[in-house]
């Protein structure tokens, strides 16, 4: 694992990726030949309104369509010389009116390369500005099926905006998945700490590991460790028996994806309605939901079962106690409690 600045060609292969609202090319075009068309109506317009002070030198006299072809010459800098402003109005108009409508004029009709020559610097500042204002956020590693699912979960418990949520993902199809849906992306290997540190891990609160491999994600922990002393990580592997290695690695909890879905089935098998209240519980936003939440100062004293929610679990410390250990009442001001609640699922499109 590398802690210090990546080489020049490893580098390269990171990308941040800000999610943006692009227009489609056909309506920019379609844009620009209106924005360009209506320049050159206003500069038909100014030279035809003073037509006395300009001269026509194959008849002398300035008509509409002289004043289109002055106008039409004069924007695009071709300027034949045929058609002069001899009058101090004609000229002085040309050049507080007329010269500026030439360059606005210019600009619209280069301004896909200009745009092409400025679109670096300006995402390189809107980088540097998101990466600056990125405080206390979630790092979601892999958006594979689990990571798709952990950010989905995590918008619809309302506890983390689509803004507070960064992606860190090594295929480009991927990030921009996730850039799609309104959350900003990274493209590298997360194993490396220069990728890591793209995303900010080094300020995040919150760290999700959903790698497709057990090894990659031990590495990936190690290194969101090492950069962050302070944050939950919390992460997934497939085989039980890597469990224990990813708690050494740094991991507060570990989520054996193989042997849940493995007790879920035996379950289903027993007794089918129970997997379903245990779906039901696990997807956040329809029926009910399993939540943790502080005590409330109404229920510091009461107990367990005197509680209005439907109270699992009370976390005292670091001791997880169950509803009927008698060690877990009366509550305290401190105390945190597992409970089931109805869901309040956030209006439709907030999240997706």
């Amino acid at each position: 694992m590398q802690s210090g600045p990546a080489a020049d060609g490893q580098d390269a292969d990171i990308r941040i990726v800000l999610p943006r609202y692009s227009v489609a090319p056909v309506r920019q075009v379609v844009r620009r030949l209106l924005l360009a068309l209506f320049v050159m109506a206003v500069t038909v317009l100014v030279v035809y309104a003073d037509r006395g002070g300009y001269h026509d030198n194959a008849d002398g006299e300035m008509s509409l369509l002289d004043a289109l072809y002055y106008s039409t010459v004069t924007l695009s800098t071709t300027g034949y010389g045929d058609i002069v402003p001899h009058s101090d109005s004609a000229r002085l108009t040309n050049v507080l009116v007329v010269t500026p409508l030439r360059v606005l004029f210019l600009i619209i009709l280069v301004g896909t390369t200009l745009e092409v020559l400025t679109e670096r610097t300006r995402e390189q500042w809107r980088q540097t500005r998101w990466r600056a204002a990125l405080r206390d956020h979630t790092v979601v590693i892999g958006f594979g099926t689990k990571g798709r699912h952990a950010v989905q979960t995590l918008g619809t418990s309302g506890r983390e905006k689509k803004d507070r949520i960064v992606v860190v993902d090594p295929s480009p199809k991927a990030v921009e998945a996730a850039t799609a849906h309104g959350y900003a992306g990274v493209v590298g290997d997360a194993t490396r700490s220069d990728v890591l540190l793209r995303a900010e891990v080094q300020r995040a609160r919150r760290i999700i590991v959903a790698t497709q491999r057990d090894d990659t994600a031990v590495l990936v922990t190690l290194t969101a460790r090492q950069l962050n002393r302070g944050a939950k990580i919390v992460a997934a592997v497939r085989e039980e028996e890597n469990a224990p290695l990813l708690r050494q690695s740094g991991a507060d909890a570990v989520i054996t994806s193989a042997s849940a879905a493995g007790r879920l089935l035996g379950l289903s098998v027993l007794s089918p309605s129970a997997v379903t209240v245990i779906e039901d519980l696990i997807q956040q936003g329809s029926g009910l939901d399993l939540v943790e939440r502080p005590v409330v100062k109404a229920e510091v004293g009461l107990g367990v079962r005197e509680v209005d929610d439907l109270v699992v679990s009370v976390l005292r410390g670091h001791r997880l106690l169950p509803y009927d250990d008698p060690q877990a009442g009366p509550l305290q001001a401190t105390d945190r409690l597992i409970t089931i609640v109805r869901a309040r699922p956030l209006p439709d499109g907030e999240w997706e």
